[in-house]
């Protein structure tokens, strides 16, 4: 059932005058009688429908008739997207099939700013689109025996139809999906374009394979317990020939260009930091230790990355990653070892299991000073440890049980009784270190453990080491990252196929531009089967193609590309998304790129916000931007310029339902299993106990859900709209309430009634929507006011009104500007409202003022409720062309209105009133207004004057005579007066 606001009939009654007596007799003699029902009985029921829909206010009919009207209007002016010149971009949904409230709000809040953009004058561009290739929609199409592409299009249709519900102003004529041949072309473009430079290139590695979903895994897709993020699958080990992107060489600019993104809180802090970890750039050392071995064929010397130099002394055994070299030449002839190591890919990283290597030894390169203690001279043994990285440093830890956490676990792990050696303090008397048998994991000065540097700093023995061994050859300064090269490949058929040939002749080649895109094969009996894995590998047909270079046979790559190549660069689509010829056009990137505004959780904050830096870099030092340069340090070299995708990052807070368990067992429960007959005090039905309350994350599980689609079509969008951004701060987690819609309703039906209240009182010489006419006018009428006060009572009505308009416009903007302030957008709205509705402003304020203030109170709450600001701004300005938009105008030329902006009125808006606070002997007894002193009496010689009007002004008040001279207090007999602040105080000392 729609939502419905009426205004009380209390306050519609009177509009019948006196034809409403025999209702009145009516109701008298049957008070519990409904007065709608005595009212419909006296009209007739065609006259009550008429005379109630004069006066209700029905926010879905109004969220029908503007989305019409934008519709027809967005159809007349066509596409102008050449005219753009704000990009506000949240980012993209996968098109799972339903809208939930996450989307809700990251939607609601890129439309409200794009909307505050365009009323300040601004062409934005706010484009949607869909992530519509990956692994569920292929698991679905598995499942249901279907196409993934029949799942996905349908899935898009019934999002599409959800977010037309949402009253957002989306350019659709840039939709784009990422699974349409014409986005995945230029994809395969961009691919080519990086493979030219030597960006992409093929190579065997080791990978995490789901074993379920036969398919290949980032390190960051699988979890801290060796488990698939999507299937929950264990995963394995395993070595394939695959795609990268070498990301690797841009990392200096992703790590350099986060300065840039730092300056006035651009972005976050917090993914600002998740960032540079990841990046991961250390300063440290490469140290060799040597090898004691009988006869078992290693190197002589094993390769150490460390940040801690410092720490050397501490070493007290060596760990090595399973796909270490040495790891693997021993497995050969060791089954132990091998069984060992077949366990792995079933354990946590950070497992503290261990294999000792038998008959092998490291050295300390400290072991050949005379002067190094002989603790540090002891060989250390050699173990294989999951929580060793093969793809960081060397794939070797020396392990420092004193000086760090995870060395100190795995030491206590295999030798829980032998001491471990510390090696520097926090302080050189070491009485600061608090705890003794903990880790000491800060720098500090270096002990005794330490030989001859001990008492030095352990920053500069560190650096003194390395250049000690450095001679010798077993150690130097060295530079590591974290960051590894995008792994691309994926063995799965809902993706971008890599635009790639293998030929027996020519190796890897190209496919041609002319041959692009290269379409996924059509595969319904796979589908149909219910088969799992990936059936490209088995299309024939589609696999054996020529040879672009020799027109011999050659065989198609069958990997696709991982779904955030796709999301890396779509952002660029949308500026240019009917060109035919190339993913973007110069001229275009460079009017409308970087992003403006982006929008997005902040669970994307490391691999696509990585990604698309990295992609964005390539693509704007390439010809595609009409630059070229051989290679990213060469771009770099040639211009300073700092290519970052989005400007501003926004991160909005995740929304959580209201969850009532069982506090017998914790049990969650279903809607139908709590009595909310008492909203406060909710009931266990079966038990008649209180449920416990908690707000969590939305889960089918936990049966706290939201349908968005079915709130709006009980609430109306903007009564939605307006919930939603007021129930919290954009990037604090938002609790859903839907009981507390209830005062944004009531609020915006307050809004309504002012609106039609002041339309009928307009004058005749009502002003333009134009905000500059306005604003001079309204100034006018106060300097008109300041030189002759006929009508105080008006004037003071006028002036507290319009003083809390323009202090609303500064607010609201600022919070607008901000981002993550709109919920106050919504408080300083409602606050604005009751100003200009209280009776005691509205009836005595100017006509003129009470117009523009409401027309300035529309225009501030358009970007939220967009409807119903259309239909309040035409109630109004009923002059306004019935087929012009309040954010677009008409195609007739009828200017869109614009956002108010502070009009000087400031210096004309002292008020003649202030209130007074009157102490005697220093305790408070009353406040009273009074008037506001003239300014020459605050001047420092007129004190004895100011004493005399503060002490007039009290007297002249009721309050004021009967407090003070009706009480035996006569201030003319007071031993003092004193007057703070400028008579908001007075203290009269008797």
């Amino acid at each position: 059932m729609p939502l419905i606001c009426t205004r009380p009939l209390g306050r519609l009654v009177p509009k019948l005058g006196s034809s409403l007596r025999p209702v009145l007799s009516s109701l008298a003699a049957s008070p519990r009688r409904p007065v709608g029902v005595a009212l419909q009985q006296h009209l007739g029921t065609e006259s009550w429908k008429r005379f109630y829909a004069d006066h209700k206010l029905d926010l879905l009919a109004l969220d029908q008739k503007w989305r019409q009207k934008w519709a027809e209007s967005s159809r007349e002016k066509g596409n102008k997207e050449d005219e753009k010149n704000k990009y506000v971009l949240p980012m993209f949904p996968y098109p799972s099939g339903n809208l939930h409230l996450g989307h809700l709000r990251v939607y609601t809040i890129a439309d409200v700013i794009a909307r505050f953009q365009t009323l300040q004058g601004h062409k934005v561009l706010l484009p949607m689109g869909w992530d519509a290739f990956g692994l569920p929609a292929e698991n679905a199409a598995i499942e249901r025996g279907i196409n993934p592409a029949t799942w996905t299009k349908a899935n898009i249709a019934k999002m599409k139809e959800q977010l037309g519900h949402m009253n957002g102003s989306w350019d659709w004529n840039c939709e784009l999906a990422t699974c349409d041949p014409d986005f995945y072309k230029h994809t395969q473009k961009i691919f080519l374009a990086l493979h030219e430079k030597g960006l992409a290139y093929q190579a065997e590695a080791e990978v995490n394979y789901d074993p379920v979903d036969k398919t290949v895994l980032a390190n960051e897709q699988v979890d801290a317990n060796g488990c698939s993020w999507r299937s929950g699958a264990k995963v394995e080990k395993r070595k394939l020939k695959q795609w990268f992107l070498k990301i690797s060489e841009f990392r200096e600019s992703l790590l350099k260009d986060l300065e840039t993104l730092a300056k006035n809180e651009a972005w976050p802090e917090r993914v600002l930091a998740m960032q540079k970890n990841w990046l991961g750039k250390s300063k440290g050392a490469t140290v060799k230790f040597p090898v004691l071995a009988f006869g078992q064929g290693t190197p002589s010397a094993i390769e150490v990355f460390t940040s801690r130099p410092d720490t050397l002394f501490g070493v007290q055994y060596i760990a090595l990653a399973a796909t270490h070299p040495s790891v693997q030449q021993l497995a050969k002839s060791d089954p132990e070892l091998q069984a060992f190591l077949s366990t792995l890919p079933g354990l946590s990283p950070d497992s503290k299991v261990g294999y000792l290597l038998p008959h092998i030894r490291a050295v300390n390169p400290l072991a050949y000073h005379e002067e190094t203690p002989e603790d540090t001279k002891v060989s250390l043994p050699i173990y294989v440890a999951p929580y060793v990285l093969g793809d960081y440093g060397e794939g070797a830890v020396m392990g420092v049980p004193g000086h760090d956490l995870r060395d100190h676990a795995f030491w206590k792990e295999h030798h829980y009784d032998a001491p471990v050696r510390f090696v520097l303090a926090a302080s050189e008397d070491e009485s600061t270190t608090a705890m003794p048998n903990e880790p000491f994991t800060e720098h500090g000065v270096m002990n005794a453990n330490s030989g001859i540097f001990k008492g030095k700093s352990s920053k500069e023995a560190g650096e003194m080491l390395v250049k000690l061994l450095e001679p010798a050859g077993l150690a130097k300064e060295t530079e590591k990252w974290r960051l590894r090269d995008w792994l691309i490949s994926r063995q799965r058929y809902w993706g971008t196929p890599i635009p790639i040939v293998h030929c027996g002749s020519c190796g890897t080649v190209p496919v041609p531009d002319e041959q692009l895109p290269v379409v996924l094969p059509e595969v319904d009996e796979h589908w149909a089967g219910k088969k799992t894995g990936n059936p490209l590998e088995s299309q024939t047909d589609w696999i054996n193609t020529s040879c672009p270079k020799c027109g011999g046979e050659a065989k198609r790559d069958t990997d696709t590309m991982d779904t955030f190549v796709d999301s890396s660069w779509y952002y660029m689509r949308f500026i240019d998304a009917h060109n035919k010829e190339a993913p973007f056009s110069p001229e275009k990137a460079k009017a409308l790129t970087p992003v403006d505004l982006y929008i997005g959780g902040v669970e994307h904050a490391i691999l696509h916000l990585l990604y698309s830096r990295f992609i964005y870099k390539f693509l704007m030092t390439s010809s595609f931007s009409g630059k070229e340069a051989e290679t990213a340090e060469a771009a770099e070299s040639e211009s300073s310029e700092v290519y970052e995708p989005f400007k501003r990052l926004i991160t909005q807070g995740m929304v959580h339902g209201k969850t009532y368990t069982d506090p017998a067992t914790g049990r969650f429960l279903k809607p139908d299993e709590v009595d909310l007959s008492d909203p406060h005090q909710p009931k266990v039905v079966a038990t008649g106990a209180l449920a416990n309350v908690s707000y969590e994350k939305m889960s089918k599980s936990k049966h706290n859900g939201v349908d968005p689609t079915t709130f709006i079509a009980q609430y109306g969008a903007d009564a939605t709209r307006a919930h939603i951004l007021f129930q919290a701060p954009v990037s604090e987690i938002l609790d859903w309430d839907e009981s507390k819609i209830t005062g944004v309703t009531r609020w915006l039906s307050r809004v309504h009634d002012l609106v039609q209240k002041t339309a009928s009182s307009s004058t005749s010489s009502s002003s333009t929507s134009e905000t500059p006419s306005s604003a001079s006018t309204v100034k006018a009428f106060f300097e008109q006011q300041s030189e002759s006060v006929d009508d105080l009572t008006k004037l003071d009505a006028s002036i507290t009104i319009w003083r809390e308009v323009q202090r609303t416009i500064s607010s609201v903007t600022a919070s607008y500007n901000k981002v993550y302030t709109l919920n106050t957008v919504i408080s300083d709205l409602m606050s604005l409202t009751n100003v200009i509705a209280s009776p005691s402003n509205y009836d005595a304020a100017d006509p003129l003022i009470r117009r523009e203030a409401v027309s300035a109170l529309i225009r501030m709450m358009a970007p939220v409720a967009p409807a119903f600001a259309e239909e309040c701004w035409h109630v109004l300005f009923p002059e306004s062309s019935s087929s012009s938009s309040l954010f677009s105008g008409s195609g007739s030329g009828e200017q869109a209105a614009r956002f108010p902006v502070p009009d000087g009125t400031e210096g004309l808006l002292k008020s003649r009133k202030q209130t007074c606070a009157v102490q005697l002997n220093g305790k408070t007894k009353f406040a009273v207004e009074i008037g506001t002193p003239p300014a020459g009496l605050l001047e420092k010689s007129a004190e004895e004057k100011l004493r005399e009007f503060i002490v007039g002004e009290v007297l002249k008040t009721e309050e004021g005579r009967a407090k003070l001279e009706g009480r035996g207090v006569d201030v003319s007999k007071a031993k003092k007066v004193i007057v703070v602040r400028g008579g908001k105080l007075l203290n009269v000392v008797m």
